[in-house]
């Protein structure tokens, strides 16, 4: 590390925070002022508001324009470096284009490991702490959640060979009724159980099955077993029942690794929200790397127009950067988009974009 590049590293990272916290109080007076109203009908004190939702807030809307703050923050402050000849001095003194990249680079990889890292664990708690409170007492009057709190006729795969389903669950009390089991083999129905109820037993952590009968079936001969009670460990839990469309934003990814796994063994049709989920926690940061390049590269040309026209350019770019995330995303969740193509395609294009940029660039 040279000189220079603790120069353009610094001037990095500064511009960076500065425009993270800048960006950060003005998302912050738009949504008080939005949710001022469910404030005061909450009747929390300041210090409750600010530890139960804005703790969860901030992350939460941090990490989701990350990658937009880097990229302003790039093309500002070395639009400024090349309007005041800084960038020609340094590319005439010697220093090649590629070397003058290089703290770009360390800025880039610097950020973009900090974004995954809060992606895996940091961001998903701050999400369930910002959704507990948006459900609780700024949505809690709202009909339509009503459909997350209870079910009905519900049905689902348990492995391979086994199904399971319930007539009726409530989320609320983890209580359900009419709960039963069916497991095939060769096509053949072998085993039935049926459960009057079915409890979730919070302490150990099990369900409790209730007025329990058992078939286990032979060609034409059958056995019956019935019981009063059964304890019964299952690959299911109380939060796979749940109709919580930010379930998969609460989950670090170990759960939500585990929870994939679990809903492709189920059959589920919301497999591909979670994969999509999945892969854009790694793909997201590789996208500061690459802003980062493109960044650097357009703002480092010194033309008419100056700051202005360059952050223009960057906010054209941003657009279509979301825009195409979201088509893909669409397309994985709606259609047949491989999920992992969606999640990368972003990265893909605007990696040739780069690499484009780059050679073109005047050097």
């Amino acid at each position: 590390m040279k000189i220079i590049d603790w120069y353009i590293l610094k001037k990095y990272l500064v511009t960076f925070f500065f425009c993270l916290l800048l960006l950060t109080v003005i998302v912050l007076v738009i949504d008080l002022s939005e949710k001022a109203d469910d404030f005061a009908k909450s009747n929390l004190s300041l210090p409750a508001i600010v530890n139960q939702y804005y703790f969860g807030f901030i992350p939460r809307i941090d990490a989701m324009l990350f990658p937009l703050f880097v990229f302003i923050a790039v093309i500002f402050f070395t639009s400024l470096m090349a309007n005041r000849s800084e960038v020609i001095a340094i590319l005439s003194s010697g220093v090649s284009y590629h070397r003058f990249l290089r703290p770009y680079l360390i800025g880039g990889f610097l950020l973009g490991g900090l974004l995954w890292w809060a992606n895996q664990g940091l961001v998903p708690k701050a999400n369930a702490r910002w959704a507990a409170f948006d459900a609780k007492y700024i949505k809690f009057n709202v009909t339509d959640l009503k459909s997350y709190t209870t079910l009905n006729n519900y049905y689902f795969r348990l492995d391979s060979f086994s199904y399971a389903g319930l007539r009726y669950y409530d989320t609320t009390t983890h209580i359900g009724s009419n709960f039963f089991i069916q497991k095939f083999r060769n096509n053949q129905l072998v085993y039935n159980l049926h459960a009057q109820s079915i409890t979730w037993d919070m302490a150990r952590r099990r369900w409790t099955l209730s007025k329990v009968v058992e078939r286990d079936i032979n060609g034409l001969q059958e056995k019956v077993k019935q019981t009063d009670s059964m304890k019964m460990n299952f690959n299911f839990k109380p939060r796979d029942f749940q109709r919580d469309e930010y379930m998969k934003d609460k989950m670090p990814t170990a759960d939500l690794n585990e929870f994939i796994r679990l809903e492709k063994l189920r059959g589920s049709e919301d497999v591909n929200t979670l994969l999509v989920e999945r892969y854009t926690r790694d793909s997201v940061p590789l996208s500061v790397l690459i802003l980062t390049f493109i960044g650097a590269i357009i703002a480092s040309r010194k033309i008419r127009g100056g700051s202005g026209f360059h952050l223009a350019v960057g906010v054209v770019i941003s657009v279509l950067y979301i825009l195409l995330g979201r088509f893909a995303t669409v397309f994985a969740v709606k259609g047949n988009f491989d999920p992992l193509w969606a999640a990368w395609t972003p990265n893909i294009f605007f990696g040739f974009l780069a690499m484009y940029l780059y050679i073109k660039a005047p050097k």
